[in-house]
Formats: C-alpha cells, sequence, structure tokens
C-alpha cells in the first residue's frame, strides 16, 4: 500500500522530538503524522513519506496509542496504520513482532509501567491533576512521546503536565511558585500569571504546529426558534422547577430547567424537519436525554415507513453511521464530539448548544476532513433569542466557557 503525506505534514515531521504536541485543526491528518513520525524514528525510508518505497523499520518499539473510546471502537486508528504494514493482531504482523496496542484514556492506568515503548497521546487529555495526568507523567519518564491535540490550552495552567512531563518543572508545586499569582479572596483562582515570556519560550518549544490549508468551505447559520416565554419568565423570576414542581436549589439546575424550556419548543422540531427537506444524511448533536427522545419521537414515524434509517452514538447505544441514502445520526456531545468521522454527509445540525467552544470545534471537525468529497459544508446552530441561548452563544463566539453561576448572578 502506497502513502504519499502533503508538504506540511512531512514539515511537521521534521520538527517533532519526544514531548511535542502536534497541533493540527480538526481533519488535518494528524494521525497519519504522527505515524510517519513514529515510522522514521524506527528507521523507516524517508521518501516513503513521499510516494516512495516501503523498507522494513529496524526492530521497531511497541507502539501504544491512547485515544478516545469512540475511536478505539470504530477501529479509525487501524485504518491508518495499514499503510506502515503493522497490525494491532499478532497473527497479521507478518514483518514485525513489537506490540500494538490501541486503548482509550479510561484505561491509560493499566499502561504506567511499560518501558522503552513509543506513546502516542491522541485527543490531549492531560490538563488537570487527575488519575490519567498521573498515570500519563509515569509513562513519560520511561517512554518516547508525542501528543496529538485539535485544540491546544487556552490557559497555562494546561500545560503544566506537559511541561513537567519535559522537565521544565519538577512539579505542579514549582510551576505555580514561579507562574501564578492568586486571588485574595478566592484562595484557588488565578489572578494573573509572572514570568510570561520563559512560558511561552517552553511553549514555543513543544507546540508544533501544522500549516493547513482548508479547501473546503464551511457555512454556519443560526436558525431561531420561538419558546414558551412566559414559563420561561417564571421560572427564572421564582426559581420554580415546572418539570419536578419543586424550588431550584442551584445555579446549575436553573440552567437546565431555561434549557429544557427553550429545546422543547415544537418550533425547533419543525426547523429540524425543515432542514431534513435539503439534507437526507445529517449528522444531529445534542446534550440531554430528554432531547434525545425528543429527537427519536420525531423520526421513529419515518424510519417505521422505511424512508430512512436513524442511528445514534451516546451512553444508551454505540452505533455506525448507516449505508442508506437517507438517515440521520444521533450524537449526544459528551459521548461522540471528538475521535471519530464520516465522508458520508456534509451536514451537521446543533439540537442544542454546548458550553463549550472546544467541544462545538470538534463536532464541527467530524465532517471537515482532508479527503472529504464535500466543498461547502453546512452547520446548523438551533437556538433562541432567550437570555440563556444568546449568554451561550456569546460565550462560544469568545471563546469562553459558558458561566452558569455568573448567568443567574446566583447569591
Amino acid at each position: 500500500m502506497s502513502l504519499k503525506l502533503f508538504d506540511y505534514q512531512l514539515d511537521a515531521i521534521s520538527r517533532l522530538n519526544t514531548g511535542s504536541i502536534l497541533c493540527g485543526g480538526v481533519g488535518s491528518g494528524k494521525s497519519l503524522t504522527a505515524l510517519g513520525y513514529y515510522y522514521l524514528k524506527q528507521d523507516g525510508n524517508p521518501k516513503f513519506l513521499s510516494g516512495g518505497r516501503y523498507t522494513k523499520m529496524k526492530n521497531p518499539k511497541d507502539l501504544y496509542i491512547i485515544t478516545t473510546a469512540m475511536k478505539r471502537d470504530l477501529l479509525e486508528w487501524e485504518k491508518e496504520l495499514l499503510p506502515f504494514l503493522i497490525s494491532t493482531k499478532p497473527e497479521e504482523n507478518d514483518l514485525y513482532s513489537n506490540k500494538v496496542i490501541i486503548d482509550s484514556w479510561n484505561n491509560i492506568k493499566k499502561y504506567s509501567d511499560v518501558k522503552d515503548a513509543f506513546f502516542i497521546f491522541d485527543e490531549d487529555k492531560v490538563t488537570g491533576y487527575g488519575a490519567w495526568v498521573k498515570a500519563f507523567l509515569k509513562i513519560a519518564k520511561s517512554n518516547e512521546w508525542i501528543i496529538l491535540s485539535a485544540s491546544p490550552g487556552d490557559k497555562w495552567e494546561d500545560y503544566i503536565a506537559v511541561f513537567i512531563a519535559n522537565g521544565f518543572y519538577r512539579n505542579k508545586t514549582e510551576f505555580a511558585a514561579e507562574h501564578l499569582v492568586y486571588s485574595r479572596y478566592i484562595k484557588w483562582k488565578v489572578d494573573r500569571y509572572v514570568g510570561i515570556k520563559r512560558l511561552e519560550r517552553l511553549r514555543n518549544k513543544i507546540l508544533i504546529d501544522m500549516d493547513f490549508h482548508r479547501d473546503t468551505v464551511p457555512h454556519h447559520e443560526d436558525v431561531y426558534c420561538n419558546y414558551d416565554i412566559s414559563k420561561y419568565k417564571d421560572a427564572m423570576r421564582l426559581r420554580w422547577d415546572p418539570y419536578k414542581n419543586e424550588p431550584i436549589q442551584q445555579p446549575a439546575a436553573l440552567c437546565y430547567v431555561l434549557r429544557r424550556i427553550v429545546n422543547e419548543d415544537e418550533s425547533r422540531q419543525v426547523a429540524l424537519l425543515s432542514i431534513m427537506e435539503d439534507h437526507p444524511r445529517m449528522i444531529i448533536f445534542y446534550n440531554f436525554d430528554y432531547e434525545r427522545d425528543i429527537l427519536k419521537g420525531i423520526f421513529s414515524v419515518y424510519e417505521n415507513s422505511g424512508i430512512f434509517e436513524i442511528a445514534e452514538w451516546s451512553g444508551h447505544a454505540h452505533q455506525p453511521i448507516p449505508e442508506s441514502n437517507s438517515w440521520v445520526y444521533l450524537v449526544q456531545y459528551t459521548a461522540g464530539a471528538e475521535g471519530w468521522n464520516t465522508l458520508k454527509t456534509n451536514c451537521v445540525v446543533f439540537y442544542s448548544q454546548n458550553y463549550s467552544y472546544k467541544i462545538i470545534l470538534q463536532a464541527c471537525g467530524r465532517i471537515d476532513r482532508l479527503n472529504t468529497p464535500f466543498k461547502d459544508l453546512y452547520y446548523y446552530h438551533l437556538k433562541t433569542r432567550s437570555g440563556i441561548d444568546l449568554a451561550i452563544s456569546k460565550a462560544i463566539r469568545e471563546k469562553k466557557k459558558f458561566n452558569e453561576r455568573k448567568f443567574v448572578k446566583w447569591d
């Protein structure tokens, strides 16, 4: 099988080192670029990456790929491995005896004691200081590794684990002492940073950007729907949950009720069916189970009549995208906003908004791929002119995460 990487991928490979973060937009070909780097590090033929002849690697190290559960289950990485003639199945690894293991971040602790291997950490999950980060730091001490990310850190704290893994700091305490100034009033809140020039220098040292030019043209359309204004105002003013018939005690609970009021309106369902008339194959992202129930209810009539198929990727079911000419694919944001892609459609509908602009960005990338056959990509954002929808839209536009407590001004 032949392989020919783009010039921007070859350029990125030439700049990669152990400890690097390979940063490329969603759909830019980071997986193949990372495998190309691994191939060269194991004494593969550089010309192969440019369309030349494949030659065997010399005693390649064991390869561990830590990715999302969805990408693992859909065998996305197995497809990328094919040109390099390596496989996760020992019986298919005719040329090599090294291990090739693909697993999810949920299982990263299983590999904490691995030594002298090569790790590819796909879809960066090493922010914070939880169990995943601790396992990552232990792995990084004894192995070669790189990280793939479509959206690197927004704040300096997001880089702490990678900086430690690269040996720039001994631990989180040293990093905080050198660079973080905390608020006088809220102990855990960072008020400002110091030593910014050093932080920028270290980030530039490990961040490898891929200069990726897209030929696709994204079309984002806000589709405004109606909502029960009276019900919304009552919930906001009285802080009363009409679904549970009880007082609302927390900001998160109030925001949930407000969103449910606007998301359940029939006008949103009508708008969705109108979009379907122009796009017989579409992916629909949603947040909550009640939205899933609405969506399955809308389309079950069409499915039962044999007009098209419904499939989903959520906490309830992990189904592949249908092969028919007409279908809807329901995807819950948390379960499936990243780690998979399709070339079968150019339409994504956001039935409700997500609080995180990064999640929205990842979701958009499910159809915006290097090899998509479509020039024009269509993204429909269903929303209302309610206060909460407008506030969420503003946060996404400003690349911030929506703050529930700030929105409701909870005392």
